[in-house]
């Protein structure tokens, strides 16, 4: 907690339901909740309805606003085939989640992708929490921040949030988390669980270019910030940048770029 109170995290946690359950609050929270649907299903009220929650779904809720969530027992199994309804959760207060809360008209529900960075954020402020002796508390609440402007960057991607939309945004995703990495169009689409055919259509539909094409764009943005401003070695820098060789690095590079990596390197040098 800060001196001014200024922004608080009251709890983080992570549920696992694995029998019916129900949390009925009427008269709504004492404080704002964010909510990330992680595996399994339940239903939750929004705007005096019951709505499906599945994973990837992400809800906002304002304090005093009723609050209704039920894990009912068709989505529980027991024995083998055992289903659960698991979640992330963060309770908080303070004017900056206040102000935050009120810089876009923001619906209860979002898709998000279930990415390492929206996860990850969700873990380091539990983890940061359960520190016994902390004497940077504040940590917290930079992880916080990032998680928030993370939640606004999807709102403002998906103006229309479609099944569609959600599953092209998580190819999106993916691309930016391995783009270091070798894969091919075959893990993309396993990733999200569809064909390679689908995963190529939506991803064109949704960005108006192809995985193959993104996938390279990234990368070479990624080799044009390490020549510019770390000592590693070109042939290095096109390895950590996820290009099979150099030779093929070279070659992207300079039709992308207009010069080669070493001329670039030399340029950005001389310029800094």
């Amino acid at each position: 907690m800060n001196e001014n109170q200024n922004l608080q995290i009251l709890t983080a946690g992570y549920s696992m339901h694995r029998k019916p359950y129900i949390a009925n609050q009427p008269d709504g929270l004492d404080n704002h909740l964010i909510r990330l649907q992680t595996t399994g299903k339940c239903r939750i009220r929004l705007n005096g309805r019951l709505e499906l929650l599945e994973p990837g779904d992400l809800v906002l809720f304002s304090p005093n606003e009723p609050y209704e969530l039920r894990i009912e027992a068709e989505f529980t199994q027991v024995g083998e085939a055992a289903v659960s309804s698991g979640d992330y959760h963060i309770f908080l207060q303070g004017k900056w989640i206040e102000d935050w809360w009120k810089l876009h008209q923001r619906p209860n529900k979002i898709k998000v992708p279930l990415s390492e960075g929206i996860i990850g954020a969700f873990r380091q402020i539990m983890t940061e929490l359960r520190r016994i002796s902390n004497p940077c508390p504040e940590i917290a609440e930079y992880y916080l921040k990032i998680l928030c402007m993370d939640i606004d960057r999807n709102l403002l991607q998906q103006p229309l949030p479609t099944y569609r939309t959600y599953l092209a945004h998580r190819i999106k995703n993916y691309i930016e988390e391995n783009a270091s990495t070798t894969f091919k169009l075959e893990d993309v689409a396993s990733h999200v669980g569809i064909s390679v055919s689908r995963a190529v259509h939506l991803f064109k539909e949704a960005f108006a270019t192809s995985i193959i094409q993104y996938t390279l764009e990234v990368r070479l943005n990624m080799a044009r910030e390490r020549i510019a401003f770390s000592p590693l070695s070109l042939e290095h820098v096109a390895e950590s940048s996820g290009f099979p060789n150099y030779n093929y690095f070279h070659r992207v590079f300079r039709k992308r770029y207009g010069m080669s990596p070493k001329q670039f390197r030399l340029d950005a040098h001389q310029n800094q």
